[in-house]
């Protein structure tokens, strides 16, 4: 080796040391340990270099094990060529024959310094041992300089005794040879790649792990790169010409079979282990091992036998891993040494033993959970190299086994069988249906598909296998792969299976053709499904529920399905199910038909009656759709909750979505603009979904970053959809709506007025007229008023005003009022502003910021009127309310609106413990203090909705998100004061 020599220099001071008093006279053995790689060889080379510059006479000798079985094979190779031993005699005369041999050394001795160079001296054979270990007890006498590189290394096979064993340590000199330092393999990686750059570099001296051996290898395959090396493949099959690999392979030969087979297991079990988490990661909510039981709810009936233990996903091997990333060790007793053992048939002390070794000397290093992973993937992959995939399953599969009966957290166990061919095992298809369920439950439907792929490989019956196809392309519709999705939910139609599997298989399948725009197909395929359903009415019916609720993706079918189900409500009532009715229901309140007292009253006649499980989430989902158009928010709550908890994840159902979408829409009327922000995802995610057009959630975001006054995020949101494709929906109407708001919001009356009308076409294409859902009318006639179109404007207002009074809510009416008001004017509109701020002071439910936009009104009406003190008193109220909401944007009109009536404004902190109101900071102490909402609630004499309202307006004020960081915060304001 010419490279120089890195991290060496202790050595070399020794040996320059120890051939000094070699050729004083004072011999002595200098044994260099290292494990396989480090350079034990180098260093030998360099000593002999040096030697032969002092002058002195080098013998020098490599052992190998085909020497081990012939006597003295390393001395005769040390002293050269001696003519007595061409015929060893028998084992039983080496004490002569060492003899001889002796007196051979000392007469070399005789003629000058020595030095006796042994390369791999664990390789020697046994005479050649007890020879070299007689001789350093005497060349103390002697200008001889024994070195021997020696193999000390950690093996799952005991290694044989060293050659230092039974000598006094004052003849011996051992020096261990460590592994290289980051420091010094990157500056060999900078010499060899100088254009590699920082993170090439880091990749590089990684795979080397430390191991000049290693290392060297994977430069001599990188010589002929390109010059700029970002990262490493992640296979030696893209090395060339093979170095790497070959060097791996033979690091394994030298560490023997066991120790091989346990460093190939652990290479193979780290490609099914989870990547470590990232910075900030939570745990997942689900916890639990594959003996528990599930506690998330399956389908509402036949429950599925293989569907019966649960947990969480987490690094495997629990119970050995620390508790944080600190201070990373290698677990051990029942952790990853006993599965190795138990896949190689080794003992597992020497296996922990060994995984604590390699780490020490930088071919493994534990990841943040503990887990022992090799150095680099480049690394794992060619120790895998050459390993039968038919002994990587077996390992995989022992693994399994064992951490199943250990009690390991089930997508643990099922990470190894997803690496195993389909057995037939018994508990196989337990444990990877229980892996999709806590997947599922942790919204992780990527990972749950691939355990039921998997889960499909093992042997079904008919029914079973319709029953995991329905799952699996449900959630491999949730993970955007549409068309596989409608593939393995079309082969769950044909197979044989129980009626309510069929029909639990139609409606996914009915939900993701129309998801993919394909909606005469799924309504042919929910007729279908109805056709074969006799003697099952309750069964029929639920799927006419269906048939009608997918019906309102396309106009025509849409008008023909509710015309019937109308038509067959009044001739045969008994026909029509619970939930159809309601649907009925709620198609009638769309249509401006019926009051929302009469509709609740309906609707909770239909929830009192009995219902079929399979058919009680579209009734819950509808009514709490008309719950929160009634304003009955409480109530919608319930029902949106009760829906939710009755659907199984794991099934794709319509109702899910609409639950949702009612949810979101509660959280707007109620003002609680931070939690519909809150989900509205990253930029990634709102992109992956534009391409299906924009939901009522991207809706009501929309209008909650207007409201919240942050214009900039709010026109990328509305600009992310292209709604020239989007598939007609009630969904792409409201969008059109919350476009128009924001493009109004945004100084574009114009391009508002163009949503607006296109909303309301839409809408009343669909027979929506009543404003409850959308209230176009009084938006355009805002738009109308814009540009002076004022009789046309009055118009709407009043047609919405008369449409509102059919529905007879305080929202629908207040806001109708209110527009109404600002289009007629004078003496009369404020009379309007006035009673359209009474109706909404008057809600059951919190009014939000309809109230403030109507006191908005108002003030402005009575500025116009001359009446200022009023006015001004109408606009601070909107004002204090706006940043109580949060609502930037109408607080910003409602000042400006007071300086115009010659009113001051003070400048008064938006955020910070100063910009608290009394009645906020009093309910934070509370809070603090440990209070309850209720409790507080109590103490003030307040309602709970408000308690609530005026901590999520401290929260933002202060800067934080939980009620915990509340006592803390308030603690330093205390302080700073």
């Amino acid at each position: 080796m010419t490279t120089p020599l890195h991290e060496r220099q202790g050595a070399r001071a020794l040996l320059a040391d120890r051939a000094e008093r070699a050729r004083s006279g004072s011999g002595s053995l200098v044994l260099l340990q290292g494990a396989t790689g480090t350079g034990r060889t180098a260093v030998l080379e360099g000593a002999v270099r040096e030697a032969e510059g002092l002058g002195m006479r080098v013998l020098s000798a490599r052992c190998s094990p085909e020497d081990t079985g012939v006597p003295f094979a390393t001395v005769l190779q040390l002293l050269g060529p001696v003519p007595d031993f061409i015929d060893l005699v028998p084992d039983h005369v080496d004490r002569g024959n060492a003899a001889r041999l002796w007196r051979l050394l000392r007469s070399y001795a005789a003629e000058g310094p020595l030095l006796m160079a042994v390369d791999d001296v664990h390789l020697a054979d046994s005479a050649s041992r007890r020879w070299l270990r007689e001789a350093v007890r005497h060349i103390d006498r002697l200008p001889v300089l024994l070195v021997a590189g020696e193999r000390s290394q950690y093996d799952i096979g005991p290694r044989r005794s060293g050659l230092a064993r039974s000598l006094s340590p004052s003849l011996v000199h051992t020096h261990t040879i460590d592994p290289l330092g980051d420091a010094a393999a990157a500056e060999l990686v900078r010499t060899a790649l100088p254009t590699a750059g920082p993170e090439g570099t880091a990749e590089v001296v990684r795979a080397g792990a430390g191991n000049p051996l290693l290392l060297h290898a994977l430069l001599h395959d990188l010589g002929g790169a390109p010059e700029a090396i970002p990262l490493l493949p992640d296979t030696c099959a893209a090395l060339y010409p093979g170095s790497y690999p070959a060097a791996v392979s033979w690091w394994l030969e030298s560490a023997g079979a066991a120790t091989a087979e346990v460093a190939r297991c652990l290479a193979a079990l780290e490609e099914a282990w989870p990547r470590p988490a990232p910075p900030g990661h939570r745990p997942s909510r689900a916890d639990g091992s594959a003996t528990e039981a599930v506690a998330a709810s399956g389908p509402p009936a036949d429950p599925d036998p293989a569907t019966g233990a649960t947990g969480a996903p987490a690094g495997p091997f629990a119970a050995g891993v620390p508790a944080g990333p600190s201070e990373a060790r290698i677990p051990t007793g029942p952790g990853v040494a006993g599965v190795l053992a138990e896949a190689v048939g080794a003992d597992p002390a020497r296996v922990t033993g060994w995984l604590t070794a390699m780490t020490r000397i930088g071919l493994l290093r534990p990841d943040p959970a503990g887990l022992p992973r090799f150095a680099h993937r480049l690394l794992r992959d060619a120790v895998l190299s050459g390993w039968p995939t038919t002994r990587r399953e077996a390992a995989h599969l022992v693994a399994a086994r064992t951490m199943l009966r250990r009690g390991e957290r089930v997508e643990t166990v099922a990470a190894h069988l997803l690496r195993t061919p389909g057995d037939g095992l018994p508990w196989a298809l337990r444990v990877l249906r229980d892996a999709a369920t806590v997947a599922v439950h942790d919204a992780r439907p990527r990972d749950a598909a691939g355990y039921l792929r998997r889960a499909l490989d093992e042997p079904l019956s008919d029914d079973h296998r319709q029953r995991l196809l329905t799952e699996l392309g449900s959630l491999e519709y949730a993970s955007d792969d549409g068309t596989v999705a409608i593939a393995r939910l079309a082969e769950a139609q044909y197979l044989p299976a129980a009626p309510r599997d069929r029909v639990r298989a139609a409606v996914a399948l009915g939900t993701a053709l129309v998801g993919r725009g394909e909606v005469t197909t799924a309504l042919e395929v929910m007729r279908r499904t109805e056709d074969g359903l006799d003697g099952h009415p309750g069964l029929a019916r639920t799927v006419q529920t269906v048939t009608a609720l997918l019906s309102d993706a396309d106009l025509a079918s849409r008008q023909e399905t509710y015309r019937r189900l109308s038509a067959s409500g009044e001739d045969a009532p008994e026909l029509v199910g619970t939930a159809s009715r309601a649907l009925l229901v709620r198609y009638e309140a769309t249509a401006g038909l019926i009051s929302a007292a009469e509709a609740m009253t309906r609707v909770r006649a239909l929830l009192a009656q009995p219902c079929d499980p399979l058919a009680e989430p579209f009734l819950l989902g509808t009514a709490a759709a008309v719950a929160e158009w009634a304003d009955e928010l409480d109530e919608a709550e319930r029902l949106v909750d009760r829906g939710l908890v009755g659907q199984y994840p794991a099934l794709l159902h319509p109702m899910e979505d609409a639950l949702l979408n009612t949810r979101a829409d509660i959280a707007a009327a109620r003002g609680d603009v931070a939690r519909l922000i809150a989900v509205r995802g990253d930029g990634a995610a709102v992109a992956a979904r534009a391409h299906g057009g924009p939901s009522n959630r991207d809706a009501q975001v929309l209008m909650a970053l207007v409201h919240t006054g942050r214009p900039e995020e709010a026109r990328r949101l509305a600009e992310a959809f292209d709604l020239s494709r989007a598939p007609e929906s009630w969904e792409l109407n409201r969008f059109l709506y919350a476009r128009g708001v924001q493009r109004l919001a945004a100084g574009d009356p114009a391009g508002a007025l163009h949503d607006f009308l296109e909303c309301g076409r839409r809408q009343s294409a669909r027979e929506v007229f009543s404003p409850v859902v959308t209230p176009w009318r009084t938006a355009v006639a805002q738009c109308r008023l814009a540009f002076g179109g004022d009789q046309e404007a009055l118009a709407l207002a009043a047609e919405e005003l008369r449409l509102a009074r059919v529905w007879n809510t305080p929202r629908t009416v207040g806001r109708a009022l209110r527009v109404l008001g600002t289009a007629t004017g004078g003496r009369r509109g404020l009379e309007l502003a006035e009673e359209a701020v009474g109706t909404l002071r008057d809600a059951p439910a919190d009014a939000g910021m309809e109230l403030v936009e109507a006191l908005l009104a108002q003030g402005r009406q009575l500025l116009a009127a001359g009446e200022r003190a009023r006015a001004r008193d109408r606009l601070r109220e909107a004002a204090d309310l706006a940043e109580r909401k949060g609502g930037l944007r109408l607080l910003a009109l409602a000042e400006q609106a007071l300086r115009e009536g010659g009113a001051r404004v003070p400048t008064a902190a938006r955020t910070g413990s100063a910009a608290l109101t009394d009645s906020e900071r009093r309910i934070a102490e509370l809070a603090a203090a440990g209070r309850t909402n209720t409790e507080i609630a109590d103490l003030l004499h307040l309602a709970r909705r408000t308690v609530e309202t005026h901590l999520t307006s401290t929260y933002r004020k202060l800067g934080i998100r939980s009620r915990a960081e509340l006592p803390a915060t308030l603690a330093r304001t205390r302080t700073r004061r």
